[in-house]
């Protein structure tokens, strides 16, 4: 598999004969769409895994087991794995606007509606009905970044919005923790209740934000001169014109490397749900006590991996290589994760390992985004895109799963954890073996 991405000078430097001005484009379309982005992929996340901390208070009130949290945590991306695609392909018709607006209005919703679960059955619709709410955004917002960027620039620009997934644990864990500690009774309420509520208020009023924010295309943005609107679109219609892009759903569904990519992508997100899902757990098992000081120091792994991240995609799209990039932050987050359970006892060196284990996984996403955006188009990337995202993301659903059924047969987390960084090395190995060198 051969993917070349940034051989060729930046065709948005040919489109407006001037790479500098180009480059000015570029950065005032950033500066202008991914922090909005950011801010509303950290709504998504902090709604997505508050329920990590939740869990803290939340299933000794509700007498729910491991497994039991296990399973809610995961099936969450069952409905996200169902609704995908579909979100995706109706994104290409009605815009992303519309498209990312009802998606975040839905899950602020959802996640609010978390407060009242009583047992595990209405644990699960809810978790279910959440990842069906939030289904179509992430690989929504990779699609819509390449209505604007051309593939030359498309690992810095998806490395500075999934910073949005470091910046959510760095800011969501001292957040979930002052509320835990803080609103316990308030209300007749449980602290677990509140954070819910809480956290899904802010993403209820995000959704119409939304609809005043967001162009559609570069054609549409008002804060673009007629000359900068010009260059860009010429320049992504000239790329995507390009021979080898595939550009129909079923092109890219019979496209062996969209199977490889998503493959790979399962398990590293394996270790991100892992991160996301069982931080808290870990660092209370290494002997952190207080809501508090647990949501405090879970940020810190999450704050290295957004360093790694952006400079894993900087680096990347500056020497254009993508390969080894992917797979030497997998092989760092399998280490991580195995030094992680080896070294439970010690909370230091534990802390360090999961540290590491974050820096692998966060650095991997940026580089591997750009992979499939360089064979797909149209509604082949729509689709593909979506497809990739929505069957890695069952690993969401497999790792908190299988590292709660690991704990409640073994008691520890480790043997949860090895299961988790096996994965790991296997995104290495389909990488190594599949992503033949440009």
């Amino acid at each position: 598999m051969s993917y070349s991405t940034s051989a060729a000078l930046d065709p948005g430097a040919k489109a407006g004969g001037d790479a500098s001005v180009m480059d000015a484009t570029y950065r005032k379309i950033a500066w202008r769409l991914i922090p909005f982005l950011v801010f509303l992929f950290v709504l998504a996340w902090i709604d997505r895994v508050n329920v990590g901390f939740a869990k803290l208070q939340m299933l000794q009130d509700l007498q729910f087991s491991e497994a039991i949290y296990g399973l809610g945590a995961g099936i969450f991306f069952i409905g996200y794995f169902l609704f995908e695609v579909p979100s995706n392909l109706l994104l290409e018709k009605i815009g992303a606007r519309k498209t990312l607006a009802r998606i975040t209005i839905l899950w602020g919703l959802a996640s609010m509606a978390m407060a009242y679960v009583t047992t595990p059955t209405s644990f699960y619709i809810l978790r279910f009905l959440l990842g069906i709410f939030e289904a179509g955004f992430f690989p929504g917002v990779v699609l819509y970044l390449t209505y604007w960027f051309p593939a030359q620039r498309r690992a810095r620009v998806n490395g500075l919005f999934m910073t949005s997934f470091a910046i959510a644990g760095a800011v969501g864990g001292p957040i979930a923790g002052l509320i835990m500690s803080s609103m316990e009774g308030v209300g007749h309420l449980a602290n677990w209740q509140w954070l819910f509520i809480l956290e899904g208020i802010p993403s209820l009023l995000a959704g119409f934000a939304v609809l005043a924010w967001l162009p559609e295309k570069p054609a549409n943005a008002k804060w673009l001169s007629e000359a900068e609107q010009s260059a860009v679109t010429q320049a992504l219609a000239a790329e995507n014109s390009a021979p080898g892009k595939h550009f129909s759903f079923k092109d890219a569904c019979a496209n062996y490397r969209v199977w490889i990519c998503a493959a790979v992508y399962f398990c590293v997100v394996s270790g991100n749900a892992t991160i996301a899902f069982w931080a808290p757990s870990i660092i209370k098992e290494i002997g952190i006590k207080g809501n508090l000081q647990i949501g405090l120091i879970s940020a810190i792994p999450f704050i290295a991996g957004t360093l790694a991240m952006i400079w894993n995609g900087i680096h990347s799209d500056k020497t254009g290589e993508r390969r080894m990039h992917s797979a030497v932050a997998t092989l760092i987050a399998c280490i991580g994760l195995i030094a992680t359970g080896l070294t439970l006892g010690n909370a230091t060196v534990a802390l360090i390992s999961l540290t590491v284990a974050a820096i692998g996984i966060l650095a991997a996403f940026p580089v591997f985004w750009s992979i499939p955006a360089a064979f797909l188009a149209g509604t082949a990337a729509a689709g593909g895109i979506a497809l990739i995202n929505s069957i890695g993301n069952l690993a969401g659903f497999v790792a908190p799963y299988m590292i709660g059924a690991l704990k409640t047969s073994t008691g520890s987390l480790s043997s949860g954890l090895y299961f988790v960084a096996a994965l790991e090395f296997l995104a290495s190995f389909l990488v190594v073996v599949f992503v033949k060198k440009q």
